[in-house]
């Protein structure tokens, strides 16, 4: 049913329209509708090997070669174009494959991420997956939820939604039950909730009329592409591919120029430069990134940390500072009912009585608040002969419920419960003791709920202006213990670099408490007010010192983020509320919990299976773990391919043949990349791990230009042991080379992969040691095998493969020493505050009703 259509009908006749009621459809029904209409999904995430291998064939070097080889075939030079393709083949099979299994790991985390919806089914609530909705189910929507379809309204409380996804209003639209009249435009629809908009205040009841494409908003997302805007990682990826790409084309120009003067013939001259120019680019840095992703998602998955994109694993592991909120983090996050209590701190039951009226709910958990549930589980029924005639739902502004009951003794009440400070600022008269009692209670670690009320006699209808002129009646105390093994996580946190905050809208006092028995220094506390006084400026200061941030608004809570990352850092948020969103929107990496309301979720980078620390922990080592292992390729193989390309470049000079056939350097790198895609397995050294790594162009540059010289110097020595004492022809001389260049960019690994002593101080993993021992056996082979001669290859004698050995120890000895150079002359140059850009977010709610769960998420635009 069109949404417009079922918003100018009432409610009745829309559930007759859908054979429904407001006891929802029967089990068997809600199965023959879903599969009749299928899915509430606008698209599904699923790797497709055809977009994959796509991505492997957008290389302009490697489509020029290939058509240069085609064209050598039809001139006649047969063997080489065949054996190009073939090499060119296997390092785009290679590709693909390693490629398309981190999308198939990206496929396995989406469908982990489920988006819950309380739905009235056969007279039951119940949680039921997104998803599974269907035409004709009745949902409850609460504060902070998304509504998970076109909805038609047929019952409200102060029921106001946040619709400027679909109508760019970014004020609440009120809504109600009432009809509109036909033909109302889509921004006035006040009688029904859309796909996508999210509840910022009340609750309320609605049936299903219109899911997945058909929805409004899913007719948008269907009719939107699905790029992502680019992460800092992935910046740094494409900032490095210009920096080779920059060497490549200075050194195959060149080249081809000097090929061109020697009057070499023109085929062989383009050739000899195309592969000299894919021998300097990393062909498989793409899948070397992707395997170290894939498989970081994979471990970071047995730890119960899912990302919404893979490259958001390096942002998980950028971050340097934390700010969290304090339940079920640092707490157990199952608050239980402790005590009820008058102003003077005396066990007292009308209090306990008046905030079980006070709740939004009679008794029903499934979607409550924590405290309501924690109150209907102590009690187990409600108050005899009390009946509640309205509420005025929770929010975040005014912090408190407030309701109209019914009273057998009384008359008519209005019963208001909330946070002690909102609802004594609404009370005539408050008792002296009801201060010391407050401070004694947030001293002990409670929660404190105020109740308070007033009669009313002659009340029919109740709303916010009626909460005045109230009597303190007492405190409600709830209890959330700190977790057992918090502390530990915090010290861990804090040997990662990682600095921890606290932002919490409960009493200061409280939370000061939590953090000192957890053993969490304070470096200060600030209050709501506090931060409300001060500018922009001052703060700055005052959140990079305080630790603590008590009684915070939505607002604050994301004003402190974007100052924290003013200075320079990279912020973290966790939190799972709705008046987390806008601190998770700010922040550099938003983290959230499986748990946590829709409106989080959809905001997060992270979701964590367990709201757990160590959990978070353990995801910030293994975000800094894949960095650590992409860089250790990004130097290894710009150094080592500077240098043996250079090298060809010289030999290219002064030889009078080509120093190696096109075909042998396609090979030699193809081998070599091979080895390298064990590099994501590899261990990675405990300093590395302490602080967050950044893409660093003019480092990467020093590098290449320090050690590809290196690589050079023993190439040359190659050429002279190949032409004065071997006396080698070209056949001879291009597999002494080619034996000795994939000898020593292989096994130089081990001494780039850290900056301790190899295999003394630092093991490289099994696998990384057993592919690169691999690979050196097959370049010492190959030109003893039969393909050798059709390779252009001839063997080599006993006297090359002595001196092989000898070159390849001098050759790590001098790398280690030059490491100690390098590492030593760096300058220890002071973190410049980078500039933080405003964090541009793309709405990517279609992707909750997906078949696989969200699949997009907040990303960060640095410049």
């Amino acid at each position: 049913m069109p949404v417009q259509d079922a918003a100018a009908q009432r409610p009745e006749e829309v559930l007759a329209a859908l054979g429904s009621s407001r006891d929802g459809l029967p089990p068997a029904e809600v199965a023959a509708r879903r599969a009749a209409v299928g899915p509430n999904a606008v698209r599904s995430h699923h790797a497709r090997a055809l977009l994959v291998l796509g991505r492997q064939l957008r290389s302009a070097l490697l489509l020029l070669l290939l058509v240069t080889a085609v064209i050598s075939f039809f001139l006649g030079e047969h063997t080489d174009a065949v054996i190009i393709a073939v090499i060119l083949a296997a390092s785009v099979g290679l590709g693909f494959t390693n490629e398309y299994r981190a999308e198939r790991a990206a496929e396995a985390l989406h469908s982990a991420v489920r988006h819950t919806v309380v739905a009235v089914r056969a007279g039951v609530p119940a949680e039921v997956d997104v998803t599974e909705l269907v035409p004709g189910d009745v949902v409850r929507l609460a504060l902070g939820s998304v509504v998970p379809a076109d909805l038609r309204l047929v019952e409200v409380a102060g029921l106001e939604c946040e619709e400027s996804v679909l109508t760019g209003e970014t004020a609440a639209a009120e809504k109600g039950t009432d009809p509109v009249a036909a033909g109302t435009v889509l921004a006035e629809l006040s009688s029904c909730a859309l796909m996508g908009t999210v509840v910022r205040s009340g609750s309320g009841i609605g049936v299903v009329v219109a899911t997945g494409g058909r929805a409004e908003f899913g007719r948008i997302a269907l009719g939107l592409g699905e790029r992502q805007p680019e992460t800092e990682f992935q910046g740094g990826l494409r900032r490095f591919s210009v920096l080779l790409l920059q060497v490549a084309l200075a050194l195959t120009t060149f080249i081809f120029v000097i090929n061109l003067v020697l009057a070499r013939p023109l085929l062989d001259s383009l050739l000899f430069s195309l592969a000299i120019a894919v021998g300097i680019t990393p062909q498989l840095l793409p899948a070397v990134v992707s395997t170290s992703l894939a498989t970081g998602s994979r471990r970071l998955a047995q730890r119960k940390v899912l990302v919404k994109r893979l490259v958001c694993i390096e942002d998980l592991g950028d971050m340097d500072v934390l700010v969290t909120d304090k339940t079920g983090t640092l707490t157990e996050g199952r608050i239980g009912f402790g005590a009820a209590v008058d102003p003077a701190g005396q066990p007292a039951g009308d209090v306990f009585r008046l905030g079980l009226l006070a709740t939004e709910t009679d008794g029903v958990a499934v979607g409550g608040n924590p405290m309501d549930t924690a109150l209907w589980e102590a009690a187990g029924e409600p108050p005899r002969g009390y009946r509640r005639l309205g509420t005025v739902p929770f929010d975040h502004e005014r912090r408190m419920t407030t309701a109209l009951v019914q009273d057998p003794d009384a008359g008519r009440l209005i019963v208001t419960k909330g946070a002690p400070e909102s609802v004594l600022a609404r009370c005539s008269a408050v008792p002296p003791e009801a201060a010391a009692t407050l401070q004694a209670r947030f001293a002990a670690g409670g929660r404190v709920v105020a109740v308070a009320s007033r009669p009313a006699p002659g009340c029919t209808t109740i709303g916010t202006a009626d909460e005045y002129d109230l009597t303190l009646a007492g405190f409600l105390v709830f209890v959330d213990r700190p977790k057992a093994d918090a502390g530990d996580a915090l010290r861990r946190l804090a040997e990662l670099g990682v600095t921890v905050k606290i932002a919490t809208g409960d009493n200061p006092l409280v939370a000061e408490k939590v953090c000192a028995e957890l053993g969490l220094s304070s470096g200060g506390t600030l209050t709501g007010s506090d931060i409300e006084t001060m500018d922009d400026d001052t703060l700055v200061g005052a959140a990079g010192s305080a630790t603590i941030f008590a009684r915070v608004s939505p607002e604050q809570k994301a004003r402190l983020i974007r100052l924290l990352r003013r200075r320079g850092r990279d912020v973290g948020f966790l939190g799972d509320g709705v008046n987390d969103a806008l601190a998770l929107h700010a922040a550099d990496v938003g983290l959230s919990v499986d748990t946590a309301t829709d409106v989080a979720k959809d905001a997060a980078d992270v979701l964590l299976l367990e709201k757990d620390l160590g959990v978070l922990a353990g995801g910030v080592a293994e975000g800094r773990r894949i960095f650590a292992n992409t860089i250790k390729y990004v130097l290894m193989g710009t150094s080592s391919n500077f240098g043996n390309m250079f090298s060809a470049a010289s030999a290219a000079a002064v030889l009078p043949f080509l120093p190696m056939l096109p075909s042998q350097i396609l090979l030699n790198n193809l081998l070599y990349d091979a080895g390298q895609l064990a590099i994501p397995t590899d261990r990675v050294d405990a300093e590395q791990l302490r602080a967050p790594s950044h893409w660093d162009l003019h480092m990467i540059r020093r590098f290449m230009l320090f050690f590809g010289p290196i690589s050079s110097l023993f190439d040359f020595v190659t050429f002279g042991i190949m032409l004065g004492i071997l006396h080698a022809g070209p056949d001879l001389f291009r597999s002494g080379w080619f034996v000795e260049s994939l000898a020593t960019q292989t096994l130089v690994i081990f001494a780039i992969r850290t900056r301790r002593v190899p295999f003394l101080r630092s093991r490289p993993s099994g696998a990384l040691l057993g592919a690169a021992l691999v690979v050196v056996v097959v370049g010492i082979v190959l030109p003893l095998s039969p393909p050798a001669g059709m390779l252009g290859f001839q063997p080599l004698p006993i006297g090359f493969f002595l001196a092989l050995v000898a070159m390849v120890v001098a050759y790590l000895v001098l790398i280690e020493l030059a490491k100690r150079v390098f590492f030593a002359e760096r300058p220890a140059a002071p973190p410049v505050p980078r500039h933080r850009g405003v964090r541009h977010r793309v709405h990517r709610r279609a992707s909750r009703f997906t078949h696989a769960g969200p699949i997009g998420g907040p990303v960060r635009d640095r410049r």
